[in-house]
């Protein structure tokens, strides 16, 4: 039987990287929650839909491509924007649910696990988890590796405008009415605020071996 692997955390904490590093390690398929949202909003302005159309936002639930998860499309502030406002609705998220829950069984063929990254993964979608991993750190860190990340790969970028974002975001994860932002009660709290990315993957390979 396939193990879940739960991650949950905030933005910009290093949740897919270290999801991305589990899978290579454990030769695990891996699905990006966040992604999903992102796919129906970039349908949603190819499709010209009403972001308040939620009947035809289903349709693009339904029609969703993990080929295309990987898409550089995917990035923008208006596909943030519209993810973030559609993500807020109950009946869109309710089919996500299920598409969720589907993924492990339609894509795990001999992998002894199956790698879920989000908000509400823990939480919601695979509260029965065998391992739940709730990722932390302070909002000024996350906007200072998200700073130096975007510099890095030539994009001009103020920290002072990043932070703004993620605390903006932390905000709406936390507050929302449906799947707020939250550790399960019996998940691993695993702060990153002082540690490298190798140092939390260490950790969470220890977590998955010893659990």
């Amino acid at each position: 039987m396939v193990k879940i692997i739960a991650i949950d955390g905030p933005a910009s904490v290093g949740k897919t990287t270290l999801a991305k590093k589990l899978s290579i390690r454990y030769k695990s398929p891996i699905l990006y929650s966040g992604k999903l949202y992102r796919a129906i909003a970039l349908e949603i302005i190819e499709r010209k839909i009403n972001p308040n159309s939620t009947k035809e936002i289903l349709d693009c639930v339904s029609n969703i491509d993990l080929n295309k998860l990987s898409s550089k499309e995917l990035y923008s502030s208006q596909i943030d924007h519209i993810s973030s406002k559609i993500s807020s609705k109950k009946q869109i998220r309710d089919k996500l649910v299920k598409f969720q829950r589907d993924f492990p069984k339609n894509t795990n063929k001999n992998s002894k696990y199956s790698i879920i990254e989000g908000r509400d993964i823990g939480t919601v979608i695979f509260p029965d988890a065998d391992y739940k991993i709730f990722l932390w750190a302070d909002a000024k860190i996350r906007a200072r590796r998200r700073y130096e990340q975007v510099k890095k790969n030539g994009i001009n970028a103020s920290y002072n405008s990043i932070l703004r974002k993620i605390n903006d975001r932390d905000l709406k994860d936390l507050t929302r009415k449906i799947a707020p932002l939250k550790p399960a009660a019996n998940s691993v709290l695993l702060d990153t605020s002082y540690i490298d990315i190798e140092q939390a993957f260490n950790a969470l390979n220890k977590i998955v071996l010893n659990t």
